[in-house]
């Protein structure tokens, strides 16, 4: 019976020694890493078990070695802004996420191991980022023709403390698809802008017509050549015009024929009452 109890006892200590053992030994690798990536602003984002361990990140190209990221090093989060980093822009990165104990006694005898670190898929800034909204005006220059004014959307990129736009990176591979249709017709009609000003020309005097404008990069492949659509903007046409003041025309004629019944209704009223009176008048007269 002793032995019974002894060796139960033993299995329950092995048990427990195991348990701590694996937990100490327990490393979170990063997990779902994906890359977030707008105006060519770049930040590589993961998930992890929570823990007190660090995540160093690491990246290289075809061209380049391994090389850590500046403001990546030993953080507790699990996101790394690489904007700015990964240069030039026109290249295939990989990133690593390499795990490592809170504590560091010395941190050049720590050995990264390769079982402790995650890979993330391929990345080109050039091909890849999206390209976000832009912004535009329509100026009216004449009853067939308007000019579209666009702005180029900034990047997260700084050259000399300059924040640079897309066009200071993309150059003439940026290009603006610009829709238009005419107002109440379901037929559109897109053109290629190599510029930031547009005219649209050959339009039907006196008609109102709708634009949006996306930006375009036809050197990319086709899931990321073109930006979102833009806001729809519309000029106004003639036709409305004379909507309006067919409006205001009917509002006025109810008015004016209200008016006229309420005298000829008020005159009539008058009228009877004074005939009234004077029939009245001339019976009780004596005779």
């Amino acid at each position: 019976m002793a032995s019974l109890k002894t060796v139960l006892y033993l299995g329950v200590c092995l048990s427990a020694w195991i348990i701590t053992t694996a937990d100490e030994n327990f490393v979170p690798k990063a997990e779902n890493i994906h890359w977030v990536s707008l105006d060519f602003k770049i930040v590589l984002v993961w998930t992890t078990i929570p823990s007190d361990h660090k995540y160093t990140v690491w990246y290289s190209s075809k061209e380049s070695d391994w090389r850590p990221s500046q403001n990546c090093i030993r953080i507790s989060h699990s996101e790394c802004d690489l904007t700015g980093e990964l240069r030039p822009l026109d290249r295939t990165y990989t990133a690593t996420i390499k795990t490592e104990p809170a504590e560091l006694y010395d941190d050049d005898d720590y050995d990264l191991d390769v079982s402790h670190s995650s890979y993330s898929t391929s990345f080109n800034p050039y091909r890849e980022t999206n390209i976000s909204v832009v912004n535009f005006n329509v100026v009216v220059v004449n009853a067939s023709r308007v000019i579209l004014n666009i702005t180029d959307p900034l990047s997260g990129e700084h050259d000399t403390g300059r924040q640079l736009s897309i066009r200071d990176i993309l150059k003439k591979n940026l290009k603006y698809k610009i829709s238009y249709y005419k107002s109440g017709s379901t037929g559109k009609r897109d053109i290629i802008s190599n510029s930031t000003t547009a005219e649209v020309s050959k339009l039907d005097a006196g008609q109102s017509y709708c634009f949006m404008v996306a930006a375009f990069i036809p050197s990319r492949p086709k899931s990321t050549q073109q930006g979102p659509w833009s806001i729809q903007q519309c000029t106004p046409g003639d036709d409305n015009v004379l909507q309006e003041l067919s409006l205001a025309a009917c509002v006025g004629a109810v008015f004016i024929l209200l008016t006229v019944l309420v005298i000829i209704v008020t005159v009539t009223v008058l009228c009877c009452r004074r005939r009234r009176q004077r029939n009245t008048f001339q019976s009780s007269a004596p005779v």
